[in-house]
């Protein structure tokens, strides 16, 4: 194999992968907020919609992207969480199960 071949395939199987992990991330579904594992941990998909009275140790700058349970960039509009291992939740998110250790 000659050095442009094999750049091409190496090129060919690192696209193919990348593309097949995008696609078998959007088929991931979103937790609902009414879910009953969602419901049991409060969470919310917008963290500034937590109820504070319910949730006393909520903080403002508090959400799942900087959560270290998070599972996805900061940057990431949805991603996984180790709580839903089948359904991605809200970057800006939050849950009572919140931790940044």
């Amino acid at each position: 194999m000659n050095p442009t071949r094999r750049s091409f395939m190496i090129f060919s199987i690192g696209m193919g992968s990348a593309l097949w992990l995008a696609k078998a991330r959007a088929d991931v579904p979103h937790l609902s907020e009414s879910d009953p594992a969602a419901v049991a941990v409060g969470y919310r998909e917008d963290a500034a919609k937590v109820d504070k009275a319910k949730y006393p140790n909520y903080a403002a700058e508090q959400t799942c992207a900087n959560c270290s349970l998070y599972q996805g960039k900061s940057t990431d509009a949805w991603g996984g969480c180790t709580l839903f291992n089948d359904k991605l939740v809200a970057g800006k998110g939050w849950c009572a199960s919140y931790t940044n250790m």
